[in-house]
Protein backbone atom coordinates (compact mmCIF):
# COMPACT_ATOMS: atom_id res chain seq x y z
CA UNK A 1 0.00 0.00 0.00
CA UNK A 2 1.15 3.58 -0.58
CA UNK A 3 1.53 6.23 2.11
CA UNK A 4 -1.95 7.67 1.58
CA UNK A 5 -3.60 4.27 2.07
CA UNK A 6 -1.45 3.55 5.13
CA UNK A 7 -2.60 6.87 6.55
CA UNK A 8 -6.26 6.16 5.80
CA UNK A 9 -6.16 2.65 7.30
CA UNK A 10 -4.21 3.63 10.40
CA UNK A 11 -5.89 6.97 11.10
CA UNK A 12 -2.44 8.58 11.34
CA UNK A 13 -1.75 11.62 9.17
CA UNK A 14 0.88 11.35 6.45
CA UNK A 15 2.91 14.08 8.17
CA UNK A 16 2.96 12.10 11.41
CA UNK A 17 3.91 8.90 9.59
CA UNK A 18 6.82 10.72 7.96
CA UNK A 19 7.86 11.99 11.41
CA UNK A 20 7.76 8.43 12.80
CA UNK A 21 9.89 7.28 9.86
CA UNK A 22 12.48 10.00 10.53
CA UNK A 23 12.57 9.15 14.24
CA UNK A 24 13.05 5.43 13.62
CA UNK A 25 9.72 4.47 15.16
CA UNK A 26 8.54 3.02 11.86
CA UNK A 27 10.76 0.99 9.54
CA UNK A 28 11.14 2.29 5.96
CA UNK A 29 8.86 1.01 3.25
CA UNK A 30 9.99 -0.80 0.12
CA UNK A 31 11.21 1.85 -2.32
CA UNK A 32 9.32 1.72 -5.66
CA UNK A 33 10.37 5.06 -7.13
CA UNK A 34 12.70 7.85 -6.11
CA UNK A 35 9.85 9.53 -4.22
CA UNK A 36 7.47 6.70 -3.32
CA UNK A 37 7.57 3.62 -1.11
CA UNK A 38 5.29 0.67 -0.57
CA UNK A 39 4.09 -0.34 2.92
CA UNK A 40 2.64 -3.58 4.26
CA UNK A 41 0.60 -4.95 7.16
CA UNK A 42 3.69 -4.86 9.38
CA UNK A 43 3.81 -1.09 9.03
CA UNK A 44 0.13 -0.87 9.91
CA UNK A 45 0.62 -3.01 13.01
CA UNK A 46 3.66 -0.96 14.08
CA UNK A 47 1.73 2.28 13.64
CA UNK A 48 -0.97 0.98 15.98
CA UNK A 49 1.70 0.18 18.57
CA UNK A 50 3.34 3.60 18.24
CA UNK A 51 -0.05 5.31 18.60
CA UNK A 52 -0.74 3.26 21.73
CA UNK A 53 2.61 4.24 23.22
CA UNK A 54 2.59 7.94 22.36
CA UNK A 55 -1.06 8.96 22.18
CA UNK A 56 -2.60 6.68 24.82
CA UNK A 57 0.36 5.95 27.07
CA UNK A 58 1.70 9.52 26.77
CA UNK A 59 5.18 8.07 26.34
CA UNK A 60 7.91 10.41 25.05
CA UNK A 61 9.27 9.69 21.60
CA UNK A 62 12.68 8.85 23.07
CA UNK A 63 11.15 6.17 25.32
CA UNK A 64 9.01 4.84 22.46
CA UNK A 65 12.20 4.51 20.42
CA UNK A 66 13.74 2.37 23.20
CA UNK A 67 10.69 0.12 23.20
CA UNK A 68 10.84 -0.29 19.41
CA UNK A 69 14.58 -1.07 19.57
CA UNK A 70 13.91 -3.81 22.11
CA UNK A 71 11.18 -5.28 19.94
CA UNK A 72 13.60 -5.54 17.03
CA UNK A 73 16.48 -7.13 18.96
CA UNK A 74 16.35 -10.72 17.77
CA UNK A 75 19.38 -11.69 19.88
CA UNK A 76 17.02 -12.05 22.86
CA UNK A 77 14.34 -14.64 23.41
CA UNK A 78 10.69 -13.67 23.64
CA UNK A 79 10.74 -13.28 27.44
CA UNK A 80 13.81 -11.03 27.32
CA UNK A 81 12.44 -8.92 24.48
CA UNK A 82 9.15 -8.40 26.29
CA UNK A 83 10.94 -7.56 29.53
CA UNK A 84 13.30 -5.10 27.89
CA UNK A 85 10.44 -3.41 26.05
CA UNK A 86 8.25 -3.05 29.14
CA UNK A 87 11.31 -1.86 31.09
CA UNK A 88 11.44 1.16 28.81
CA UNK A 89 7.83 2.13 29.54
CA UNK A 90 7.28 5.00 32.01
CA UNK A 91 7.17 3.98 35.66
CA UNK A 92 6.38 5.63 38.97
CA UNK A 93 8.92 7.30 41.26
CA UNK A 94 11.90 5.33 42.54
CA UNK A 95 11.96 4.48 46.27
CA UNK A 96 13.20 7.32 48.46
CA UNK A 97 16.27 5.84 50.13
CA UNK A 98 16.28 8.65 52.72
CA UNK A 99 12.81 7.60 53.92
CA UNK A 100 12.95 5.30 56.97
CA UNK A 101 9.86 3.52 55.68
CA UNK A 102 11.62 2.41 52.49
CA UNK A 103 13.77 -0.35 53.99
CA UNK A 104 10.81 -1.88 55.82
CA UNK A 105 8.77 -1.65 52.61
CA UNK A 106 11.53 -3.45 50.72
CA UNK A 107 11.51 -6.27 53.27
CA UNK A 108 7.73 -6.57 52.88
CA UNK A 109 8.01 -6.62 49.08
CA UNK A 110 10.71 -9.29 49.24
CA UNK A 111 8.67 -11.42 51.64
CA UNK A 112 5.62 -11.11 49.39
CA UNK A 113 7.54 -12.11 46.29
CA UNK A 114 9.12 -15.03 48.11
CA UNK A 115 5.70 -16.27 49.18
CA UNK A 116 4.45 -15.95 45.60
CA UNK A 117 7.54 -17.55 44.08
CA UNK A 118 8.17 -14.48 41.92
CA UNK A 119 11.61 -13.26 40.80
CA UNK A 120 12.57 -9.67 41.47
CA UNK A 121 14.51 -9.35 38.20
CA UNK A 122 11.68 -10.89 36.23
CA UNK A 123 11.76 -8.38 33.43
CA UNK A 124 15.09 -9.26 31.83
CA UNK A 125 18.78 -9.67 32.55
CA UNK A 126 19.63 -6.42 34.33
CA UNK A 127 21.90 -5.78 37.32
CA UNK A 128 19.17 -4.07 39.33
CA UNK A 129 15.58 -4.86 40.17
CA UNK A 130 12.82 -4.32 37.67
CA UNK A 131 11.16 -0.86 37.74
CA UNK A 132 7.86 -2.42 38.82
CA UNK A 133 9.59 -3.73 41.94
CA UNK A 134 10.69 -0.19 42.80
CA UNK A 135 7.12 1.02 42.25
CA UNK A 136 5.88 -1.65 44.64
CA UNK A 137 8.38 -0.63 47.33
CA UNK A 138 7.40 3.04 46.94
CA UNK A 139 3.69 2.20 47.21
CA UNK A 140 4.17 0.03 50.32
CA UNK A 141 6.25 2.76 51.97
CA UNK A 142 3.48 5.32 51.30
CA UNK A 143 0.84 2.99 52.81
CA UNK A 144 3.01 2.44 55.84
CA UNK A 145 3.61 6.15 56.43
CA UNK A 146 -0.13 6.81 56.29
CA UNK A 147 -0.96 3.96 58.65
CA UNK A 148 -2.84 1.72 56.20
CA UNK A 149 -2.49 -2.08 56.13
CA UNK A 150 0.41 -3.13 53.94
CA UNK A 151 1.79 -6.39 55.29
CA UNK A 152 2.17 -9.55 53.23
CA UNK A 153 -1.23 -10.92 54.28
CA UNK A 154 -3.02 -7.78 53.09
CA UNK A 155 -1.06 -7.56 49.83
CA UNK A 156 -1.23 -11.20 48.83
CA UNK A 157 -4.86 -11.15 47.55
CA UNK A 158 -3.96 -8.29 45.20
CA UNK A 159 -0.93 -10.21 43.96
CA UNK A 160 -2.99 -13.36 43.37
CA UNK A 161 -5.50 -11.31 41.37
CA UNK A 162 -2.60 -9.88 39.37
CA UNK A 163 -1.41 -13.41 38.62
CA UNK A 164 -4.78 -14.26 37.11
CA UNK A 165 -4.72 -11.08 35.04
CA UNK A 166 -1.22 -11.92 33.79
CA UNK A 167 -2.44 -15.33 32.63
CA UNK A 168 -5.27 -13.69 30.68
CA UNK A 169 -2.86 -11.13 29.22
CA UNK A 170 -0.40 -13.71 27.94
CA UNK A 171 -3.13 -16.05 26.73
CA UNK A 172 -4.22 -13.19 24.51
CA UNK A 173 -0.65 -12.49 23.40
CA UNK A 174 -0.04 -16.13 22.50
CA UNK A 175 -2.91 -16.02 20.05
CA UNK A 176 -0.91 -13.57 17.94
CA UNK A 177 1.10 -15.05 15.09
CA UNK A 178 4.84 -14.42 15.02
CA UNK A 179 7.12 -13.61 17.99
CA UNK A 180 7.38 -10.03 16.71
CA UNK A 181 3.59 -9.71 16.71
CA UNK A 182 3.41 -11.25 20.20
CA UNK A 183 5.88 -8.78 21.71
CA UNK A 184 4.22 -5.83 20.00
CA UNK A 185 0.81 -6.97 21.24
CA UNK A 186 2.09 -7.48 24.78
CA UNK A 187 3.51 -3.96 24.97
CA UNK A 188 0.43 -2.37 23.38
CA UNK A 189 -1.91 -4.25 25.71
CA UNK A 190 0.17 -3.26 28.73
CA UNK A 191 -0.45 0.37 27.84
CA UNK A 192 -4.05 0.02 26.65
CA UNK A 193 -5.37 -2.30 29.34
CA UNK A 194 -4.07 -0.43 32.40
CA UNK A 195 -6.89 2.16 32.13
CA UNK A 196 -9.33 -0.73 31.68
CA UNK A 197 -8.08 -2.38 34.88
CA UNK A 198 -8.32 0.88 36.82
CA UNK A 199 -11.85 1.61 35.62
CA UNK A 200 -13.04 -1.94 36.29
CA UNK A 201 -11.65 -1.85 39.81
CA UNK A 202 -13.48 1.40 40.55
CA UNK A 203 -16.71 0.08 39.08
CA UNK A 204 -16.39 -3.14 41.08
CA UNK A 205 -15.75 -1.20 44.28
CA UNK A 206 -18.83 0.94 43.63
CA UNK A 207 -20.92 -2.19 43.10
CA UNK A 208 -19.56 -3.85 46.25
CA UNK A 209 -20.17 -0.66 48.21
CA UNK A 210 -23.77 -0.58 46.98
CA UNK A 211 -24.21 -4.21 48.02
CA UNK A 212 -22.73 -3.69 51.47
CA UNK A 213 -23.65 -0.18 52.49
CA UNK A 214 -26.61 1.08 50.43
CA UNK A 215 -29.37 2.19 52.76
CA UNK A 216 -27.30 1.86 55.95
Amino acid sequence: MRLAELSARSGVSTATIKFYLREGLLHPGRRVTATQADYDEGHLRRLRLVRALIQVGRIPVSSAREVIAALQDERMDLHQRLGTATWALPHGPEPDETDPATEAARRTADALMERLGWHRDNACDRPSAAPAYGMLVTAIAALSRLGYPCDVEHLEPYARAAERIAVSDLDLVERCGTPDEQVEAAVALTVLYEPVLLSLRRLAEAEESRRRFDGK
